[in-house]
Formats: structure tokens, sequence, C-alpha cells
């Protein structure tokens, strides 16, 4: 009898760790380290939009949530919110809108192989559009994004004085294989955010926020697949409050192509 209830002790005890075993083993893999788990990946995401068009503010609300809690797994959003003026005409003037950026919409719209233009459009990474309130659309265009690999860009900043502010930005070269000739460095400058009480027009009598109102879009160099740039330069941000810009700098193929990287200071110190 004793020697029974001896062997059903050590068989239980022999089960016991047999089922450990595969948690022992588990622990005993390697921690993946905290800059793999924490590396994100920069996706730039523009909306061209227009306080005149009473679809945009959907978009306008769905491009301030990605801004706010960058919500894609892997991704740092870089978001621009571009108002084209194509919609001044029909009620309201948009206070922020450019012909520039009618422009560039009509850039990608010759990329993508459109005959026409329209509002609101979303566009990803430079190649990938859709209509910009489309939540669904986007976290899978934005997913898509985060699996292609970018050249590095930095923005460091320091202030001047209220309205300057000096800058200091450095962006690789381009893939040596699968990459354009050169690609151009552009600097963005955006409001953080802004706010109309739109009187007339389709939106009228609406309150419209926006985030990330893009005000300037500059050229300021170019990179190809041998060389990067780097460049301090001072900029007059043209703002009465400084903590209401941000700043960002996109790599990208010519005629609104593929973005190659992107970066993104806040100006909010």
């Amino acid at each position: 009898m004793r020697s029974r209830v001896l062997m059903t002790a050590v068989l239980a005890m022999s089960i016991l760790a047999l089922a450990a075993l595969p948690y022992i083993r588990a622990a005993s893999k390697p921690a993946i380290p905290a800059s793999e788990e924490t590396r994100r990946t920069p996706v730039l995401v523009e909306l061209f939009t227009s306080e005149g068009c009473s679809s945009c503010p959907p978009a306008d609300a769905l491009l301030e949530r990605l801004d706010r809690y960058q919500p894609i797994n892997g991704a740092e959003l870089i978001v621009l919110s571009e108002h084209v003026d194509y919609w001044n005409d029909i009620g309201w003037k948009d206070p922020f809108s450019s012909h520039e950026y009618s422009e560039r919409q009509s850039a990608y719209a010759s990329q993508f192989g459109r005959g026409s233009i329209y509002t609101p459009q979303m566009v990803v990474d430079g190649h990938i559009e859709f209509v910009g309130s489309d939540e669904r659309r986007a976290t899978q265009a934005i997913e898509s994004a985060t699996k292609v690999r970018k050249i590095p860009v930095s923005i460091a900043s320091s202030l001047s004085d209220e309205k300057t502010i000096t800058l200091h930005i450095e962006a690789g070269a381009l893939p040596s294989s699968g990459g354009p000739e050169s690609a151009g460095v552009f600097l963005a400058i955006a409001d953080n955010a802004d706010e109309s009480q739109v009187s007339r027009g389709e939106n009228a009598g609406r309150t419209l926020k926006h985030v990330a109102v893009l005000r300037s879009l500059m050229r300021i160099g170019a990179v190809d697949g041998t060389t990067g740039f780097s460049r301090d330069m001072k900029v007059n941000l043209n703002a009465k409050d400084r903590r209401n810009r941000r700043v960002a700098v996109i790599v990208q193929g010519a005629s609104a192509g593929k973005v190659w990287g992107a970066g993104l200071a806040r100006l909010s110190n």
C-alpha cells in the first residue's frame, strides 16, 4: 500500500514537471529590446479639405483622431490638413485655403490616373488615396505603409526669438536599389489647431475645428542614392503664438510622388 502511494506521488510530480516545462522554456527566451518594441515608422497622412464642403467635417474629425491618439500600432502618424481653394466661390471663402494645395492635389490626381479632384480626399505616403472620412480604409492604408522601410529624417529646433526658430534638419540617402534617382526635401509649417465660425455656404452656422493646418510648404533641398541632406536654417513662423506651430520635413519623389521619409517637430515649448 505504501509503495503504491509513493509511486502515485512520483507520477503526479512528473506530470506537473512536464506541464511546467513549456512555461519554463518560454520564460528562458531572450527579452525583446525596448527599442524594437517602441520603434515606429513615420507615415504621412494628408487630407485635402475645405470649409465650403459639407462632406469634409467628418474627415477633419478623423484626421484629428489620428493625430491625437496615434491609434495604429507601429505607425508615427504625421498629419497635414491642406485646404483647397476651388470651393471658395460657392458661398464661403476658406480662410486657410491656398491654390498651392489645389495644385498639389491635382499633381496627385495625375499620379493616380484620376481625371478630377474632390474633397475630402486622404493621401497616405503619397501613393494611396481614398475618401477622407473612410476610417476603415485609412487604417488599412496606414498599416500597409508601416511595412515600407523609410529613410531616416530628423529635426532639431531652438528658439531664436519670439517669431523665429532655428532648425537643424537631416535626411538619409535614398535606397541604393529600388528607389528613384533623387527626391525633394520639403519643409512644411502648420498650425497645431485652428477654428472657424462659418457664416455662409454649405456649412453655414457651424463651428469647424481643424488640426495640423498647412500654412507653408517649400522645397529646401534634395537627396539621391549616395548623398543625404543636412542643413541649418532659420524660419520665420509668421505666427502670433509659436506654440500653435509644428514643422514637418518630407522626402518625396517628383510631382507629388512616393514619400520616402518624414519627420515632425512640435513647437509647443
